[in-house]
């Protein structure tokens, strides 16, 4: 009993203790309450205390102040480094406070800067480059790329944002958006060829060597002709006595140096005639007495007269007994190439390069037509080269074959050409014979490029390798940049021609050649391979031997062919290329190589299905046979009537049903055939409707190989 009395007292004590602390703060409160509160105007009230919160209390009782809690940096004083968070806390540790170091980081809303444009001004004229994506334009016309996209849809084109305008789609648009639109060209940064024609200003007071281009149809006797002048045996070393490299060498006439450029007449080396002709001084264009003017020869005298080259008529093969040099200057006269007997401008000179008639008389002549021209160049200034030809060689590296322009190249110059740059490690004449340097309008064969060049690039030296590095790798770039930015815009009329083109079967090839020349050459005659069902997909090019990668790349393309011309695979590669069931053809004449893919294009295509007639009969008597059905009586009046064979009857002249024949029979026995002029029973699987005097018609299908042309 005591213990109980003891616990009421103390409940009763704690209860009256606690009661009147409540009665103390309310009073507080309305003491509060009287006075007036300050508060701060940028202040808002957040309850982020939750359950944990009281009033804020300061030393001053006369003055309460809420506490400003606004989206402000809080600088907090730390005497102790802060510790780290702890990050494995559970969901409901992770409030928005971290009692060990002040308010967590977390706990601050980071809202986004809104970054208003002050330069609404509208563009009203502007500079754009040659090649400038879609988006780069409407970036520097400040319009958005779907506004610059409509505007070409509307225009009935298809773009996306990566493609490349063109300059009329440029000028189309500055129009359409009323914005004057400058175009420059980019391409002048590493335009070496201007920046040195810029630093060597002027003309050369030196006589310079005249460079000759040999043109005409295929086996119309060029290569003989500088074969003759040289003293030696080319056509002989070509496959076939065919040209198929451009060759430069150089031969002496009264002391007086001639570099001869030798180009070949297939129509397949379009390009190779028209880099021989930009590249040359004089031209002469061999016709064959006996044989006229051909489809090359007027395609020769068309790149002369492009590349405003003086014209020399050679009328060769006059040894021959049909030689009509007549049928050559009337035809020449067709095309506007009138000789000087005739009343025209052009020098001719009847020659045989077999027997060297005349070839001294049009030696005579090239030098006259030199002095006319009056040829000069500066061989103290810096070289200017055109690469005629190159290659990659074993051992060598890349070679190239050049014609200088002006200046002197040398042993040691520093030399750039196109994506190509390096030093000139050694210089050879085309008898492989070593030299010191090459002067303006002499050829040689350089060794000491990084990769092998373009046909057709032009070379100059530089002063230091920092130089010709720079130009290279910009000009590598902006063709890389080409290469992978192909467009794919196409007009609305166009787009289902490129879905058309997606159906269309393909022969993947891959080409590998021993010259840039021919490489270029065979890939232009194979594209042209080509209809409306197949086409010559080349999925890999390149210049050198056929190399172990290039079958890994083969095997992982379906029905692909290697395509070698003048190379070998090595053993490795062929043990290589039998394992993985890779085929690989090697040619060294070029229209062997092309005959052969179009075979091969002829075999993808769909058969071509015809019609064989075997015979015709006409129908006498019509039986019919319970069970069986109709059995036409009929006399074989042309050809033979076959068991296995298709067959159709016609009336009046019309087809009214195509079949299979049944059954064949002479008189009881069963036959596979029925010649003229012998009755017999036919049966026709299907039909019953036969007539006295319906004729019926033998034919069988036949299947044959498709060609391409």
């Amino acid at each position: 009993p005591l213990k109980e009395q003891s616990k009421n007292l103390e409940s009763m004590f704690s209860l009256g203790g606690q009661s009147s602390t409540q009665a103390k703060k309310k009073k507080e409160k309305k003491l509060n309450a009287s006075r007036p509160a300050v508060k701060h105007e940028s202040s808002q009230k957040l309850d982020l205390l939750g359950s944990f919160g009281s009033d804020i209390v300061i030393d001053d009782e006369d003055v309460v102040v809420l506490p400003d809690l606004t989206l402000k940096p809080i600088e907090v004083e730390r005497k102790e480094p802060k510790k780290q968070i702890n990050v494995y806390r559970t969901p409901q540790q992770n409030t928005g406070f971290n009692f060990d170091g002040g308010i967590s980081r977390g706990a601050r809303k980071k809202h986004k800067k809104v970054i208003k444009n002050s330069d609404n001004e509208s563009v009203t004229s502007v500079e754009i480059p040659k090649e400038i994506r879609l988006y780069e334009f409407a970036d520097k016309i400040k319009k958005s790329v779907s506004e610059v996209i409509g505007a070409l849809f509307k225009l009935g084109k298809m773009t996306t944002k990566n493609d490349f305008l063109n300059e009329d789609e440029i000028e189309i648009l500055g129009a359409e958006f009323a914005i004057e639109v400058s175009i420059i060209d980019e391409q002048e940064e590493f335009d070496y060829i201007k920046a040195y024609e810029s630093e060597n200003e002027g003309e050369g007071s030196e006589t310079k060597v005249p460079v000759v281009t040999i043109m005409g149809h295929v086996d119309h006797g060029k290569t003989s002709l500088l074969d003759y002048i040289r003293n030696s045996r080319i056509a002989s070393g070509e496959a076939g006595g065919i040209t198929q490299h451009v060759g430069a060498y150089m031969v002496e006439k009264n002391g007086r140096r001639i570099t001869f450029i030798d180009t070949p007449g297939h129509e397949a080396f379009t390009a190779m005639r028209a880099r021989g002709a930009n590249a040359t001084d004089i031209a002469i264009i061999v016709v064959a007495a006996d044989d006229g003017v051909k489809p090359q020869t007027k395609e020769a005298i068309s790149h002369a007269k492009a590349a405003n080259v003086p014209i020399i008529i050679a009328i060769n093969k006059m040894d021959k007994e049909n030689a009509n040099p007549d049928l050559v200057k009337s035809g020449l006269a067709e095309l506007g190439v009138l000789t000087t007997d005739w009343g025209g401008e052009y020098e001719f000179g009847a020659i045989s390069a077999k027997t060297g008639q005349g070839v001294e008389d049009l030696l005579e002549i090239v030098l006259l037509q030199a002095d006319l021209l009056d040829l000069k160049a500066d061989s103290k200034r810096d070289a200017k080269a055109t690469i005629i030809e190159s290659s990659l060689q074993k051992g060598r590296g890349p070679v190239a074959t050049i014609i200088v322009e002006n200046g002197t190249l040398k042993v040691g110059d520093i030399i750039v050409a196109g994506i190509a740059h390096g030093r000139v490690r050694a210089l050879n004449d085309d008898l492989g014979n070593p030299l010191k340097s090459v002067g303006p309008g002499e050829c040689g064969v350089i060794i000491g490029l990084s990769e092998v060049p373009d046909a057709g690039e032009r070379l100059i030296s530089v002063k230091s390798e920092k130089e010709a590095r720079d130009y290279a790798a910009q000009k590598y770039e902006y063709l890389r940049q080409k290469e992978l930015s192909k467009s794919t815009k196409v007009s609305i009329d166009e787009l289902s021609a490129k879905i058309a083109e997606g159906s269309l079967k393909s022969l993947p090839v891959i080409i590998k050649t021993d010259v840039q020349g021919s490489l270029e050459a065979i890939k232009a005659s194979l594209e042209k391979l080509r209809n409306d069902e197949i086409k010559v997909d080349i999925i890999h090019q390149g210049v050198g031997g056929i190399t172990q990668s290039d079958i890994t790349l083969a095997s992982a393309s379906a029905n692909s062919v290697i395509l070698g011309f003048n190379v070998r695979p090595t053993g490795e590669v062929k043990e290589l290329a039998k394992e993985r069931g890779v085929s690989i053809k090697t040619y060294n004449i070029i229209y062997n190589l092309i005959d052969d893919v179009k075979a091969l294009l002829g075999g993808l295509m769909s058969p071509v299905i015809s019609q064989e007639e075997l015979g015709q009969a006409v129908i006498k008597q019509v039986i019919s046979v319970p069970k069986i059905g109709q059995i036409a009586g009929c006399l074989v009046t042309e050809g033979s009537i076959n068991r296995g064979a298709k067959i159709r009857v016609i009336r009046d002249g019309v087809v009214v049903f195509e079949g299979n024949v049944s059954s064949l029979k002479r008189f009881k026995d069963d036959v596979r055939e029925v010649a003229k002029g012998y009755e017999c029973g036919v049966g026709i699987e299907g039909f019953n409707d036969m007539k006295e005097g319906d004729y019926v018609e033998s034919y069988k299908v036949v299947e044959s190989a498709a060609s391409l042309e």
